[in-house]
C-alpha cells in the first residue's frame, strides 16, 4: 500500500496555517475535485477523498495537535494513539454532529465517514453551494439527519471498501434552473404608457423550437431596464424550480421627441411676428396637442416648461416628468417687395431708436 501523503502537502498549506487558511484551501480543492463536477474521473475522485481526509484532521484542533505530534500513526488503529482500537472520535469539521471513522483492517486507512445528527447546511452551502446551484440557491431533499438523507451523505458510493462513502450525490438535491436573457424593443409611446406585447423566443428545452410569450410592458420603463419573467428560464434539476427569463428593454426613438429619464424634450417653431408681438403656438405632447402662450419678444432658444407632460414614474403612477419645449423662430423667405419695404422701415426705426437711446 502506498504511503499516505502529508496532510499539509495535500492541502498545499504550511504547518503554520490557521483555521481560515485550512478551510480556504480545502474549499478550493473540494470544488475542483468533487465527483459531481468530474463524473467518471477516478483520479479526481481519489484526490477528493484525499483532501477531505486531510481537512477532517487539520480542521479539528485536537486531531491536528495529535497529527503534528505523531503523524498518520496518531490515527492508526494499531497505535492506540487516538480513540483506541475502534478509531472513533467526536467532533469533525461539521459542527453539531458526531464524526466516526471506521477502519477496514490492519494497515490503517479508512472506509467510511458518517456524520450523525447536527445541522451541516451552513458548511455545505459555504463549500459546495456553487457546485450544484451555479451561483443560485438550491433546495435539498431531507430525511431528518441534519438536512441530509440517511446517515450523513446520500447518493453514490465513492471508493468501495477503502474510499469515501456517501458523497454529495446530485440525485439528492433539487436546484433551480439557470436564468435566460433576451432583448425586446418597444415603441416610444409603448414605453411611456405601458402595453402588452407578444414575443417569440427560442425554447429553453434545447429542441430548437420557439415559444410565444405575452409580456406586460410597465408604463415608464426606459432603455436598459429589465423585465423578469419568473419560471421562463431553463428547467430545474431533480424537480427544482425553473430559472427566470430576463428581458432587457430597448425603447425606440420617436421623431421630434427626446427622452431624458422622466422628462421629454421637443421644439416648436413660431413665426417671426409671433415672437415679436407675442401670441400662441400649438405644441405636440404625448397626451395630445396643447396651446402655449408665447410672450412678446421671445428669443430663439427660449424654453417653455409644461408641467406633468413627461413620462410617468414606474414607482408612483401619480408622479410625472415634465416636457421642455424649445422655441425656434421661423425666418421669413420669399418676401414680397412690399413686405421687404416694411422690414426696411422697421430696421430704420429700430436703428434710430438705438442711436437716441
Amino acid at each position: 500500500m502506498a504511503a499516505k501523503r502529508d496532510y499539509y502537502e495535500v492541502l498545499g498549506i504550511s504547518k503554520s496555517a490557521d483555521a481560515s487558511a485550512i478551510k480556504k484551501a480545502y474549499r478550493k480543492l473540494a470544488k475542483k475535485y468533487h465527483p459531481d463536477t468530474n463524473p467518471g474521473d477516478a483520479d479526481a475522485e481519489k484526490k477528493f477523498k484525499e483532501v477531505t481526509e486531510a481537512y477532517n484532521v487539520l480542521s479539528d484542533p485536537e486531531k491536528k495537535k495529535l497529527y503534528d505530534q505523531f503523524g498518520h500513526a496518531a490515527f492508526d488503529q494499531t497505535s492506540g494513539a487516538y480513540g483506541g482500537a475502534g478509531g472513533a472520535y467526536s467532533g469533525g469539521p461539521f459542527s453539531g454532529g458526531t464524526y466516526r471513522q471506521t477502519y477496514g483492517g490492519p494497515g490503517g486507512g479508512y472506509t467510511e465517514y458518517h456524520f450523525e445528527g447536527g445541522n451541516m447546511d451552513d458548511m455545505f452551502n459555504d463549500i459546495f453551494g456553487d457546485i450544484f446551484n451555479h451561483g443560485g440557491t438550491g433546495k435539498r431533499q431531507s430525511s431528518g439527519f441534519g438536512g441530509f438523507s440517511g446517515s450523513g451523505f446520500s447518493g453514490k458510493n465513492y471508493g468501495g471498501n477503502s474510499g469515501f462513502y456517501g458523497g454529495f450525490g446530485q440525485d439528492s438535491f433539487r436546484s433551480k434552473g439557470s436564468d435566460l436573457n433576451a432583448e425586446v424593443t418597444v415603441g416610444f409611446d409603448e414605453a411611456a404608457f405601458g402595453c402588452d406585447k407578444v414575443i417569440r423566443i427560442q425554447s429553453p428545452d434545447g429542441k430548437g423550437g420557439t415559444q410565444s410569450l405575452k409580456v406586460h410592458i410597465p408604463a415608464g420603463i426606459d432603455t436598459g431596464k429589465s423585465i423578469r419573467l419568473k419560471g421562463k428560464g431553463n428547467p430545474g434539476v431533480n424537480g427544482g424550480e425553473n430559472g427566470d427569463l430576463f428581458l432587457k428593454v430597448k425603447v425606440a426613438e420617436k421623431p421630434g421627441f427626446e427622452r431624458k429619464g422622466m422628462d421629454v424634450y421637443t421644439t416648436v417653431s413660431v413665426p417671426f411676428t409671433t415672437a415679436v408681438f407675442g401670441g400662441e403656438a400649438v405644441v405636440n405632447t404625448l397626451y395630445g396637442n396643447v396651446l402655449c402662450k408665447i410672450r412678446e419678444g421671445t428669443q430663439s432658444g427660449t424654453k417653455i416648461r409644461l408641467r406633468g407632460k413627461g413620462i410617468v414614474s414606474m414607482k408612483d403612477p401619480q408622479v410625472h416628468g415634465d416636457q421642455y419645449v424649445t422655441v425656434q423662430i421661423d425666418v421669413p423667405r420669399n418676401l414680397s417687395a412690399e413686405a421687404k419695404q416694411k422690414l426696411r422701415e422697421f430696421e430704420a426705426v429700430s436703428a434710430g431708436r438705438a442711436r437716441t437711446a
